[in-house]
């Protein structure tokens, strides 16, 4: 019988923890089983041992006393270990304190430098006369040529040799046109011609892809093969079937289509977009203050702290110090990076998502991860969609179509992309030194030294090295010869 109150009482043994059975599959939860033990039964377990803290130890046996195993340290790469966010977080407050010192640093030594009506001053060198917008309205003009051609081609007024030469003469128009008044116009700023020069390239690609997708159309048209048209379709349209209906040649020749495609972020010509069912307010309001935002943060960073590293740069060019020009270079390295890194965010992101978004667009690809970039060729093919999508359609695979090589193709590629760079920067600074030209020409044997020596993340990190050191030194070689062809030579002259 038992005597729950006596001194002889039960004990309560423990037993082991046993995994439950029950559950859905999760972590079982270990059970005890406390037996009650007569006081003529089994001698009584000894109390359990108590660590410092007065939990009870468990005595597991001698067993499962090891607490090694064989394993790998987290930073060996056969550790599988992948997670680094807190050295990533690191890394980035680091950048953030040796910034805000450098910035601390040029605030002490040069007050503020920051200026509005400076800013004014680059754009307009007299008030009343406004040469680069007139520039940007004249554009206009180009545009409503292009479309009454391929009018007169449609209906069969023009020739298919009479609308390429008028197309020819068009585009080439378009080219000189701009380059030529901001050569020969004093009144024209170099900021002004760099905008009405970017104005009128983009007119250019466009047109150019109008003339070529719509004369894509009337050879398919001029085709009876009922699987052409279709493929034809296909490739022009997108291949995706739009809501409001799709739209085909000549029917597509219309104002308010050429209009549409003008004012669209993208370069190639399609006869059916995709587009996006509505405006999405919020999203389009926060682009507009990016977009504020960050101009006002770029011009204060040039200002500020561009524009005092090159002033200093210009005596250790002057007199050759190479030591101090590699230290210039290095300064300048980090805001000029950062400013470009502000940029691509500020156009690709912001300005062209709400230009998107105002029209809606549908296709937001502006750009793809660069950033992961493990070779020069894959930097150059991710970070500027829409260009990289009119090279590829409209010069890379023709090439290929007409027999030459991928090698070939691409060099020429990186040429015309040569010729734009230079185009919009010797231009607008009326000096040729080629530089950009140069250094867009050097990409060539750039991504074959990386692509042969460097692999996986020694790839991407070279990647990063030409990209923060190489725009610098262009930065420095343009500023330098602007210097000395107009500030020198005007000092010598007075």
């Amino acid at each position: 019988m038992d005597d729950r109150g006596g001194a002889g009482g039960p004990r309560r043994r423990r037993t082991g923890s046993r995994p439950s059975s029950q559950g859905d599959g999760g972590p079982a939860a270990a059970e005890e089983e406390v037996r009650d033990v007569d006081a003529g039964g089994d001698a009584p377990a000894p109390a359990p041992e108590k660590d410092k803290h007065g939990g009870a130890v468990m005595d597991s046996g001698y067993s499962n006393v090891s607490c090694h195993r064989l394993q790998d340290s987290l930073f060996s790469s056969d550790s599988g270990f992948s997670n680094y966010r807190g050295i990533l977080n690191w890394c980035v407050v680091m950048l953030i304190l040796s910034n805000a010192r450098l910035f601390l640093e040029n605030l002490i030594k040069y007050g503020i430098l920051v200026d509005p009506i400076q800013v004014v001053s680059l754009f307009l060198k007299d008030p009343y006369s406004w040469p680069a917008l007139w520039l940007v309205i004249v554009a206009s003009v180009f545009a409503v040529v292009a479309f009454h051609v391929e009018k007169g081609l449609a209906v069969g007024a023009l020739t298919e040799q009479a609308g390429l030469l008028l197309h020819v003469v068009n585009l080439a128009t378009i080219l000189c046109l701009p380059a030529s008044v901001a050569i020969l116009l004093e009144s024209i700023t170099p900021v002004g011609s760099v905008l009405a020069l970017m104005a009128y390239t983009i007119l250019f690609l466009k047109l150019f892809s109008y003339r070529e997708v719509n004369l894509w159309c009337r050879k398919d048209r001029a085709s009876a093969k009922a699987k052409a048209k279709a493929a034809f379709t296909d490739k022009v349209n997108g291949g995706t079937a739009q809501l409001m209906g799709t739209v085909s040649y000549p029917d597509n020749l219309t104002y308010s289509d050429l209009c549409y495609f003008l004012f669209a972020p993208t370069l190639c010509y399609e006869l059916n977009f995709p587009r996006s069912p509505r405006i999405r307010k919020r999203f389009l309001l926060r682009r507009l203050l990016e977009m504020l935002f960050l101009t006002q943060l770029q011009v204060g960073l040039i200002q500020q702290w561009m524009v005092p590293t090159i002033q200093n740069s210009m005596q250790p060019f002057k007199d050759m110090d190479y030591s101090r020009i590699i230290e210039r270079l290095l300064k300048l390295a980090v805001p000029n990076h950062l400013i470009w890194l502000i940029f691509f965010y500020w156009l690709f992101h912001s300005c062209l998502n709400a230009v998107g978004e105002l029209m809606k667009f549908g296709d937001r690809e502006f750009y793809r991860d660069w950033w992961n970039s493990e070779s020069v060729t894959y930097f150059w093919q991710n970070w500027n969609i829409p260009v990289h999508k009119w090279c590829l359609r409209h010069f890379y695979k023709p090439m290929l179509r007409r027999g030459y090589d991928r090698w070939t193709a691409q060099v020429a590629v990186f040429l015309v992309s040569a010729f734009f760079h230079e185009y919009l920067v010797s231009i607008p600074l009326r000096m040729f030194r080629l530089w950009a030209f140069t250094a867009m020409i050097a990409q060539i044997p750039l991504a074959k030294i990386v692509s042969c020596f460097f692999h996986g993340n020694y790839g991407n990190a070279a990647v990063w090295v030409t990209l923060i050191i190489g725009q610098p030194v262009a930065v420095l070689m343009y500023v330098h010869d602007y210097y000395v062809l107009h500030h020198e030579a005007q000092s010598a002259g007075a």
